[in-house]
């Protein structure tokens, strides 16, 4: 670029996005005078939908806004919990991200899961097309226009993922009432019409069971309840109430 130079502050918490010279705090970008202060922000590395309120010499502006020599740009993080538009909250997960997709569907959280690489054309298009907040480690496929709503996921541990997403978004909890397999309901199911899915170790040690109305998954409190039921609790104590359970696998 060889244009107009302005003067740019990042966010700490988006500071990981940009070159290393420009985490210290303020630092000149030269533009080219044509470029939206939002190209130039991605331009930088850090993608629009991390970035929250924009702000020129401290008022704020759009992402369409022309910068002009000697401007001061300040990019801040998103405000949380971030409001989406359109109802309900849903999200989308690309294929690296199956276990998070797996603990937002424990808590009763729409969360649809690509278990099959794609490619992210075909994710930003199921994005938009079903309204979805697509949830990636990719900055690429979160760059793409085509997306409905979209979000950087920070860590690459499920437990801190978890919790990324949980105050990012505050999706309401329902836990125990969403197929971890297939993203389908649960309903609660008579142990006779199940029976024909079970093990006999099964059939005489458990009593109360649910099935997925999508899959046909059955569920019961079974060897890996206690750890599940842990993360249960701990994401209701911190950013829910639960509602009525249902047992699982």
């Amino acid at each position: 670029m060889n244009g107009p130079e302005i003067a740019l502050e990042v966010a700490p918490e988006l500071r990981l996005f940009v070159a290393h010279d420009r985490r210290r705090g303020r630092t000149p970008v030269t533009t080219d005078g044509s470029s939206t202060l939002g190209h130039v922000v991605e331009s930088l590395g850090i993608p629009l939908t991390e970035a929250g309120q924009l702000l020129v010499d401290g008022s704020p502006v759009p992402v369409s806004h022309i910068p002009g020599a000697g401007e001061l740009v300040e990019v801040r993080a998103v405000r949380r919990p971030q409001q989406v538009p359109g109802a309900p909250l849903r999200f989308l997960l690309d294929v690296h991200l199956g276990t998070l997709a797996r603990r937002l569907r424990l808590l009763g959280v729409d969360a649809a899961y690509e278990s099959e690489d794609i490619g992210d054309p075909a994710l930003a298009a199921l994005s938009a097309e079903q309204r979805r907040v697509m949830l990636s480690r990719d900055r690429g496929l979160l760059r793409r226009r085509e997306i409905w709503a979209g979000a950087y996921v920070y860590s690459d541990k499920p437990d801190e993922q978890l919790r990324d997403v949980l105050g990012r978004f505050a999706p309401a909890l329902a836990p125990w009432t969403r197929c971890t397999a297939c993203n389908g309901d649960l309903t609660k199911a008579d142990k006779d019409s199940v029976s024909f899915r079970l093990e006999q170790g099964t059939q005489a040690s458990y009593d109360v069971f649910a099935q997925c109305t999508a899959c046909g998954r059955v569920y019961w409190r079974g060897a890996h309840h206690a750890r599940l039921e842990a993360i249960v609790e701990d994401a209701v104590r911190e950013f829910g109430t639960a509602g009525d359970q249902a047992p699982t696998a």
